[in-house]
């Protein structure tokens, strides 16, 4: 008598094999099955250590160092810091530099979390803030030039100045190209069903913060306010939102 061949499964049937995988028509036994909620929940988790390492370096590069060594109006006071601090002020442009970076990473990770809400939108988003992280790397380029100036300050303090004015006025026009990013996440928070409300009015308020004073910066004379100072809030809600509540974010 003749064994029994291996049974033949109709066209289109799915069975389970003994590794728990899904096998079926043109199907592949060593594929598992992938979760979607598991690649936002890790974006997630990724967006909110990033942003909170990006704050933490951004902080220690431009308000620690940068304003404690620069005299606003002085040449040389500025250039005598920078060249006493210089270990410091290197270490303050590599931070700088590193918060760049983290803006890359930063807009891969938002973009996978809100890419339900709107593939479209939130690619866009992404490329805001890709493109002014962009323009910070150029911003900072400039105080790489300062470092070449240094240690002798007494020749070139004017140049040390002027480098870090190019600094600060190229990184404040990039900003409006982050209020447009921060805008653009609100409203995706605003339309996603797993985002409260709340977090995208914020958001959008610390665009708009960020936007005009770039704008302001650029379209009036001796421009001096600082509305971002004031509506950041939205930026920190993200970080909590995206550390506490993105682990457990269920797409409906």
């Amino acid at each position: 008598m003749e064994s029994p061949g291996p049974a033949v499964q109709p066209p289109g049937t799915t069975v389970v094999a003994a590794d728990g995988h899904l096998e079926g028509a043109g199907s592949k036994s060593s594929e598992p099955t992938r979760d979607p909620m598991q690649a936002i929940r890790t974006a997630s988790t990724t967006a909110g250590i990033a942003l909170l390492l990006l704050a933490l370096l951004a902080a220690f590069g431009d308000l620690v160092v940068m304003g404690r060594l620069v005299v606003e109006g002085d040449a040389v006071r500025t250039a005598a810091n920078l060249a006493d601090s210089e270990t410091l002020f290197r270490l303050g442009v590599a931070s700088l530099l590193a918060v760049a970076a983290l803006d890359i990473v930063v807009a891969w990770a938002l973009f996978t979390v809100f890419e339900p809400a709107s593939s479209r939108l939130s690619m866009l988003a992404a490329w805001f803030r890709v493109v002014y992280a962009a323009i910070f790397a150029v911003a900072i380029a400039q105080l790489v030039g300062v470092l070449g100036l240094l240690p002798d300050p007494q020749g070139p303090a004017t140049q040390v100045l002027s480098g870090v004015h190019a600094y600060q006025d190229i990184w404040t026009a990039g900003l409006v190209l982050f209020g447009f990013h921060l805008i653009l996440l609100g409203v995706l928070a605003w339309r996603a069903s797993f985002v409260p409300t709340i977090l995208g009015i914020l958001l959008v308020v610390a665009g708009l913060g960020y936007a005009v004073d770039g704008l302001g910066a650029v379209l009036v004379a001796g421009y001096g306010a600082n509305v971002a100072a004031f509506t950041f809030v939205g930026e920190v809600v993200l970080i909590v939102w995206l550390l506490v509540s993105g682990r457990r974010i269920t797409v409906s």
